[in-house]
């Protein structure tokens, strides 16, 4: 995708800033430390992430602002939505394992996708350090990033929250389920 298809418009940069600024303000729990204008300060020196995380609002992943980097004055974003992303479900783990389905394909895969939004899949830590800010997955299920070996076996790891615990587990890297999806992670 060219640069240019990644540029918002005047009223879906407007439409973004307004729901991340209610979410910010809603759920100050998972940031109490920071201040929304720092935030929007950082997103208008950054305009060429603001399309990935609106590619992350408009699939249903409600990101927000989970943690900042003070050495690098970053900002980091994850996907809070309560369950996984309902634009991102349905998505083996990665294209060697779409590429290998011979049947019944599913339109895309997580790192794929998550690539082409510009976004990086949880790791483990990641995905367990959301679930210190909510209960997230309760329902679903959502790809994190795999460890080499495992792929390499053809396996991938996902996550969920069951039984007030969070359960990281596998499944062949080609599975795809209509519960599972994947969340992200972007650093502005």
């Amino acid at each position: 995708m060219t640069s240019e298809n990644r540029n918002l418009l005047p009223e879906q940069y407007e439409e973004l800033l307004k729901a991340m600024k209610v979410r910010f303000e809603k759920n100050m729990q998972r940031h109490s430390d920071m201040d929304w204008a720092d935030v929007q300060a950082r997103l208008d020196a950054n305009p060429e992430k603001l399309w990935s995380l609106y590619e992350m609002e408009k699939t249903g992943g409600e990101p927000d602002v989970v943690g900042y980097e003070a050495d690098s004055n970053t900002y980091i974003f994850y996907d809070c939505s309560t369950e996984s992303p309902k634009g991102r479900r349905s998505l083996c783990y990665d294209g060697e394992a779409l590429r290998s389905r011979k049947e019944h394909k599913p339109a895309n895969s997580a790192v794929e996708m998550a690539a082409d939004m510009g976004i990086e899949l949880l790791t483990e830590e990641q995905y367990r350090e959301l679930q210190k800010l909510g209960h997230f997955d309760m329902k679903t299920s959502s790809w994190v990033t795999t460890p080499v070996e495992i792929r390499k076996l053809g396996g991938a790891i996902f996550g969920d929250y069951r039984y007030g615990n969070v359960f990281v587990y596998h499944n062949g890297a080609e599975s795809y389920y209509a519960a599972r999806g994947f969340r992200g992670s972007l650093k502005v």
